[in-house]
C-alpha cells in the first residue's frame, strides 16, 4: 500500500538520482552528444527503476537506532517518519474543529497518495492521448512516392545498415517532418518538406537516425519518468536535457553523412519558423524549439567538436556508475530495523502526543500559505489551473504579479505561454521596448528572440540596415551569428544586401570580411582573390561582382551597381 512515509524516500531518493545525473553530463560536456545522450537515458532508467528497488531490495540501515532517540521526541509521525520511510510505531490522529460541528477526526497521511495518484493519472493520460493521435494521423497520411526521397531514405538505411522497413509517409496535419515507432518505425513529412526535395538527404538522415537509435522508446520513458517524479524539478530538467541531446546527437548523424554544415544550419533556421508547436508531444522532429534553436545551430556550425555514437564502454561505464549508487541508495535506510527503532521510540510517545496539536497547527498554517499563493496564482490567469501548470510556474517562479503585468500585455496569455515567457527571461520591459521597435510583435516570437539572447539594441541595429525587417528575420541573423560588424563591414566593401536574405545567403555561403588595402596608383588591381581552405573567394570592381565558390563546386554571386563613368570631354573641331 502507498504510504505518506514511502513517498517521501522515494522524494528524496529521487533527488539524489536526478542530481548526480546532471552532474556527470557537467562533468562530460566535452564529449560527444551521443555519449552524454547514454549518460541521460541511464539516469531516467535509474528513476524508472527506484520505485521496484524501494520494494524489492532489503533494508539496509547502517547508522545504530540511537542517534535518532532524541529527534523521535521533537517529531510528530503521520503514518511514517520524516527521516525513515519505515512505517512509525505511533500514528497521531489530528483533530480539526469548525464553528457549529463536532470535531472531525482526520489522518492527513491518507490524503497524501491521493495528492500524488492525481497528477500522475492525468500526466499519463496525456501522454496516452498524444500517442493514440500519432496513430490516428498515420491512418489517414497518405504514402510518399517522389522518388528523390524514396532514393534519400534507401541511401540512408544503407550507409547506416539499418535494415528494417521505414514507412515514409506525408500529411497535411504536420507543418514540419516528425518521426516515431519501434517494431515499424514510420518518418512522416509536411507538403512543404516534400516540395523542397533538395532537402531530402538531410531531413531523412535526421529522423531515420531517431529511429537507428531507438529514440521514440527513450523519448517514452522520459515522459513516464516526468509522471512517476512530478513533483521533483530536476527530473523534468533531465528529461528535457535528455531530449536536446537527443536531437544533437541525430545533428550530428546528419553531419557525418557528409552533409554540408552551414546548409544544414539554414534548414534548422527554415524549419524553426515552422514548428508543429507542440501539437504531437509523442514524436521528434528535424525543426527545433525556440530554446534549443541557438545551442544546435552552434554546435552544427562548430567543426572542433567531437561527434559519433556512444562505445561499448562508455555505455558499460555508465551503468555501472550509475547502478552502484541507485541500489545502495534504493535500499538505505536512515534508522535502524524496526525492531530496535520500536524499542528507542517507545520512551517518546508520550512527548510525542503532547506535542501533536502544536506541529499540527503549525503545518495547517503553512499549507494555507501556499494555498493561498497557488490560488492567487490561478486568478491572476482567469481559469482553473491544472496540478502539473502550478508546479510548472513554481518551478520557474511565475508570481501572481508578474502573471498580472504580463496580461496587461496581452489578455489572451495562457499558463503555458506565461510559463514559457517566465522560463526565457521576457519581462514587461522586454515586450514594450521590443514592440516599439516591431509594432504588434507575437508573445510567442518575443519568446524566441529572447531565448537566442536578443537585445533591443542589436534589433535596432539590424533596423536600421534593413527598414523592412521582421522578428522572424532578426532571429535569423543572430542564429546564423551575423552582427553589426559583419553587415557594415560588408557595406564598406561595395557589396550591396537589400535584405536580411541576403545577409543570410552570404553567411551560410562562407561570407568574409573583406580588407580594404591601399593600391598603387600607377597600376590599378581591379581584382581580388582570397583563399580559405577549399573556399574561394573573387571581388571583381570592374564589373561589379563579388564570387564565393566553395570546395564542393557551389558559387554564390552578388552583383552591386557600378559608379558611372565620367562625362567625356566634347570633340574639338
Amino acid at each position: 500500500m502507498l504510504t505518506t512515509a514511502m513517498l517521501l524516500g522515494l522524494a528524496w531518493k529521487s533527488v539524489v538520482v536526478a542530481a548526480l545525473t546532471l552532474g556527470l553530463l557537467r562533468l562530460a560536456r566535452w564529449r560527444s552528444a551521443g555519449e552524454r545522450s547514454m549518460i541521460a537515458h541511464m539516469g531516467l532508467a535509474a528513476l524508472l527503476a527506484l520505485p521496484a528497488a524501494i520494494l524489492l531490495l532489503p533494508q539496509w540501515a547502517p547508522l545504530p537506532a540511537t542517534w535518532f532517540a532524541a529527534p523521535a521526541a521533537e517529531m510528530v509521525p503521520t503514518g511514517g517518519s520524516a527521516i525513515d520511510p519505515a512505517p512509525a510505531a505511533t500514528s497521531v490522529p489530528v483533530v480539526v474543529e469548525s464553528a457549529g460541528s463536532t470535531p472531525i477526526v482526520a489522518e492527513w497521511s491518507d490524503l497524501a497518495p491521493f495528492l500524488y495518484l492525481a497528477p500522475l493519472a492525468l500526466l499519463f493520460g496525456v501522454m496516452a492521448l498524444a500517442v493514440v493521435r500519432l496513430f490516428a494521423m498515420r491512418g489517414r497520411a497518405e504514402i510518399l512516392v517522389e522518388r528523390s526521397w524514396l532514393s534519400a531514405l534507401a541511401e540512408a538505411q544503407r550507409r547506416m545498415g539499418f535494415k528494417h522497413g521505414t514507412a515514409l509517409l506525408v500529411s497535411n496535419e504536420l507543418r514540419s517532418p516528425i518521426s516515431w515507432g519501434v517494431l515499424r518505425p514510420t518518418i512522416v513529412l509536411s507538403p512543404k518538406a516534400v516540395a523542397a526535395s533538395g532537402e531530402a538527404e538531410a531531413i531523412i538522415a535526421h529522423e531515420l537516425a531517431h529511429v537507428a537509435r531507438l529514440d521514440w522508446a527513450k523519448l517514452l520513458g522520459a515522459r513516464v519518468a516526468c509522471a512517476v517524479f512530478w513533483f521533483n524539478p530536476l527530473v523534468w530538467m533531465l528529461a528535457r536535457e535528455s531530449h536536446q541531446l537527443r536531437e544533437e546527437a541525430a545533428d550530428d548523424a546528419v553531419l557525418m553523412a557528409d552533409i554540408d554544415g552551414p546548409d544544414y544550419a539554414t534548414l534548422l533556421v527554415g524549419a524553426a519558423r515552422h514548428d508543429n508547436q507542440g501539437a504531437l508531444l509523442a514524436a521528434h522532429g528535424v525543426a527545433p524549439g525556440k530554446d534549443s534553436l541557438k545551442r544546435r545551430i552552434t554546435r552544427v556550425l562548430d567543426g572542433s567538436l567531437k561527434r559519433g555514437p556512444a562505445s561499448a564502454s562508455w555505455m558499460l561505464m555508465s551503468l555501472v556508475v550509475l547502478a552502484g549508487i541507485t541500489v545502495p541508495l534504493a535500499a538505505f535506510s536512515a534508522t535502524a530495523k524496526p525492531g530496535a527503532a520500536a524499542e528507542v521510540h517507545a520512551g517518546a510517545a508520550s512527548t510525542i502526543t503532547r506535542q501533536a496539536t502544536t506541529v499540527t497547527s503549525q503545518s495547517a498554517a503553512a499549507a494555507e500559505s501556499n494555498a493561498a499563493d497557488d490560488a492567487a496564482a490561478a486568478a491572476a490567469t482567469a481559469k482553473t489551473l491544472s496540478a502539473d501548470e502550478l508546479v510548472s510556474m513554481r518551478a520557474v517562479g511565475v508570481t501572481p504579479e508578474y502573471v498580472a503585468q504580463m496580461r496587461e500585455h496581452d489578455g489572451s496569455m495562457t499558463a503555458d505561454e506565461i510559463i514559457g515567457a517566465k522560463a526565457a527571461g521576457v519581462d514587461p520591459a522586454y515586450i514594450k521596448t521590443m514592440r516599439g521597435i516591431f509594432p504588434g510583435v507575437d508573445i510567442d516570437e518575443l519568446v524566441g528572440a529572447s531565448a537566442l539572447h536578443i537585445e533591443p539594441k542589436f534589433a535596432r541595429d539590424m533596423k536600421s540596415h534593413f527598414p523592412d525587417i521582421g522578428i522572424d528575420d532578426v532571429i535569423a541573423l543572430r542564429a546564423m551569428g551575423i552582427d553589426c560588424d559583419f553587415v557594415t563591414d560588408m557595406q564598406k566593401a561595395g557589396v550591396k544586401m537589400r535584405s536580411a536574405d541576403d545577409a543570410i545567403e552570404l553567411r551560410a555561403t562562407g561570407g568574409f570580411r573583406p580588407v580594404a588595402k591601399p593600391r598603387p596608383a600607377a597600376t590599378p588591381r581591379p581584382v581580388a582573390k582570397a583563399v580559405r581552405g577549399d573556399n574561394v573567394a573573387i571581388v571583381d570592381m570592374e564589373r561589379g561582382v563579388i564570387e564565393a565558390r566553395r570546395g564542393d563546386g557551389r558559387t554564390a554571386r552578388i552583383e552591386f551597381p557600378q559608379a558611372p563613368e565620367p562625362p567625356r570631354p566634347p570633340a574639338r573641331d
